[in-house]
């Protein structure tokens, strides 16, 4: 899946964050991915993350998955929604929706959830805290977009849904399969279903909280410290009044705190490997018979292409003469020369051919073989 009729350039500059923007149909030749009945069959499925959300009397009626073969054929005439979370991680064909977005940096894309209504069926007005791209799949959605939220907007009472209590459209579209609506962080938006049917693909994005970061990264530096590194004044003098925490003693306090935390190459590291986590990290891909290195050597020498595992996540950070520090799943590895050359292009592409020439790199062979093994990649024929 490729766009033909999108400027990149033009949409990171003018909307990216900014404001919403519908794409109509931009796609080399749209064609929808799922089927309804398989996205019904995933979220009957353990360890899938699904919900099922119905409408009735003036009332929003969720149910969370994984859900009984029978529950749909009893949600009667009313409308209701069915949300299945990473489909893309369980579906190749529509983890490859996310390719058309890789000029956002891969880091930064979570997972691709997918809808599917009846008449009428929708999530209720909401906002999100992240970046969406909702795609048209099949049959026709109404969208409405609003002004933007906060913390301080008023939501209505419900214990599963953040709906909004006053929701005000500024503009509304009717979405055809493979249009595409992109909306903002904080971007009031309401989905409602013409016609039964319809499958929206909602590629959203990663955005970590300050919050989130102080708290993960402090715990992570804390527990790699020694009790014995403790404050010391053996300077000190005395001061008129000794109830007065002084000036050199907060500073020097201050500095305790700062100099653990300020250290780049090691919040690298730790953000590389904490933002790398699987999102379902309980979920086990590991081939059912590992390979060694000698193995990797012959697949590599066929041309057999090495491919990622959609749920898997791969990023990297560039380190002195050439070399990175590629993160896969929670783990850091750090390369260097034609192994961190490897790195880079595993992290730019689903599927790279390696060069035959690596084959004799036993480090370029060893890195394949612990990933394959962990399965984050996997070998598989180009067609």
């Amino acid at each position: 899946m490729h766009f033909t009729d999108f400027d990149a350039d033009l949409f990171l500059r003018d909307y990216w964050q900014k404001r919403p923007l519908l794409i109509r149909n931009p796609w080399a030749g749209w064609a929808n991915p799922l089927d309804p009945d398989e996205l019904a069959g995933l979220a009957c499925e353990e360890g899938v993350e699904s919900r099922l959300i119905g409408q009735g009397d003036g009332r929003w009626m969720v149910e969370h998955g994984p859900l009984p073969e029978d529950r749909f054929g009893a949600m009667g005439r009313s409308p209701w929604t069915l949300l299945v979370q990473a489909v893309d991680m369980h579906v190749p064909a529509v983890a490859a929706l996310v390719a058309p977005f890789r000029f956002i940096p891969n880091w930064r894309i979570d997972d691709v959830m997918v809808s599917y209504a009846t008449d009428g069926g929708g999530v209720g007005a909401h906002y999100d805290q992240y970046d969406v791209f909702l795609i048209q799949g099949l049959g026709r959605r109404r969208w409405q977009v609003g002004g933007r939220c906060d913390a301080d907007t008023p939501l209505m009472l419900h214990e599963d849904l953040r709906l909004l209590a006053d929701f005000q459209p500024e503009a509304e579209w009717v979405l055809e399969p493979g249009d595409i609506l992109y909306v903002p962080p904080g971007v009031a938006h309401n989905g409602v279903a013409v016609g039964d049917d319809c499958m929206t693909y909602s590629v959203g994005f990663r955005a970590p909280s300050r919050s989130e970061l102080v708290e993960q990264f402090c715990a992570h530096v804390v527990g790699g410290m020694e009790d014995d590194d403790r404050y010391a004044d053996p300077d000190l003098t005395m001061q008129s009044n000794p109830g007065e925490i002084g000036a050199a003693a907060l500073a020097r306090l201050q500095a305790m705190v700062a100099e653990a935390l300020n250290d780049r190459a090691a919040f690298a590291r730790w953000f590389g490997e904490y933002n790398s986590e699987r999102k379902y990290p309980e979920l086990d891909f590991r081939p059912d018979e590992p390979i060694a290195v000698e193995d990797a050597r012959e697949l590599v020498e066929e041309g057999v292409a090495l491919c990622r595992n959609p749920a898997s996540r791969f990023a990297f950070v560039a380190q002195g003469e050439g070399g990175v520090t590629l993160f896969v799943d929670g783990e850091s590895h750090d390369c260097s020369g034609d192994v961190a050359a490897l790195a880079r292009q595993i992290c730019a592409t689903d599927s790279v051919v390696i060069d035959p020439g690596l084959i004799g790199s036993d480090a370029a062979m060893e890195l394949v073989v612990t990933l394959y093994n962990e399965g984050s990649v996997s070998f598989l024929p180009e067609d």
